[in-house]
């Protein structure tokens, strides 16, 4: 979960569920399906859709949210979907949180059915993502930036949003990668205690608030770190680019 405003994720959804195309004769497997989000959208596009979740509190969400999904608990690179069971497979955020993503993008290609398409999102470049300044303003009380930020650390591998890569790393895992698609999605909070709240919810901010000993602190290294974003209103506005990938099993 992401100190992202509520809602912010329904255009990259509906991008993500305009990519699959027609979807017929199976479900559609939400891998990482969070709250349910991108699932109610499908059902209401008359998608019949399961979800699959590591967490047992995410999954309760979706459960109240989507009532008709099949909601299963388990993670990448083992999920628990037979063999070619999905007619369709998405993937939102989440390859950026697993240590191997050929082996998760592996996966993808086990549950979906011979020619289903595979569609898969991750965070855009750096440079294209203002959300980053979260993680540089934890920084200092988490020991370093949010994962999947973008950038390359300590020699390790290209991020996943390096020309080409998601494509190639497609490839790799058995799917044949039709195209990548840049999608802007800015995140806007009404005022000062719309961007806190996002992130007092969310995992990443109760951490750094637990390893400081108050609010107090995080507070102040958020609003410092997030002042270039305030807008005239009070409010802040951050622009993000993700990337979605549109493959085939």
């Amino acid at each position: 979960m992401n100190p992202g405003p509520a809602g912010w994720g329904r255009e990259l959804y509906g991008r993500v569920l305009d990519a699959l195309g027609t979807v017929t004769g199976g479900p559609l497997l939400d891998v990482g399906c969070g709250a349910g989000e991108l699932c109610r959208l499908a059902v209401d596009r008359g998608i019949s859709v399961r979800g699959v979740d590591a967490s047992p509190d995410v999954l309760a969400s979706a459960a109240r949210l989507v009532p008709e999904a099949e909601l299963l608990a388990g993670a990448l690179p083992a999920l628990p979907v037979p063999d070619r069971s999905a007619a369709a497979v998405t993937c939102v955020q989440v390859l950026m949180h697993v240590p191997n993503p050929v082996a998760a993008l592996r996966e993808l290609a086990r549950v979906a059915r011979p020619g289903a398409p595979v569609v898969a999102t991750v965070w855009g470049p750096v440079e294209q993502c203002a959300f980053g300044a979260f993680g540089r303003a934890l920084a200092p009380f988490l020991g370093g930036p949010l994962p999947g930020g973008g950038g390359r650390g300590n020699g390790g591998p290209p991020p996943l949003s390096a020309p080409g890569r998601l494509a190639k790393l497609a490839g790799l895992a058995g799917l044949v990668a039709a195209r990548v698609e840049d999608v802007r999605c800015p995140f806007d909070y009404p005022d000062e205690r719309a961007l806190l709240a996002g992130l007092y919810a969310a995992e990443v901010g109760r951490r750094a608030v637990a390893l400081a000993g108050a609010r107090a602190p995080v507070r102040k290294a958020v609003l410092a770190g997030l002042a270039e974003y305030r807008t005239a209103s009070g409010g802040y506005r951050l622009e993000n680019t993700f990337q979605v990938l549109v493959a085939q099993a």
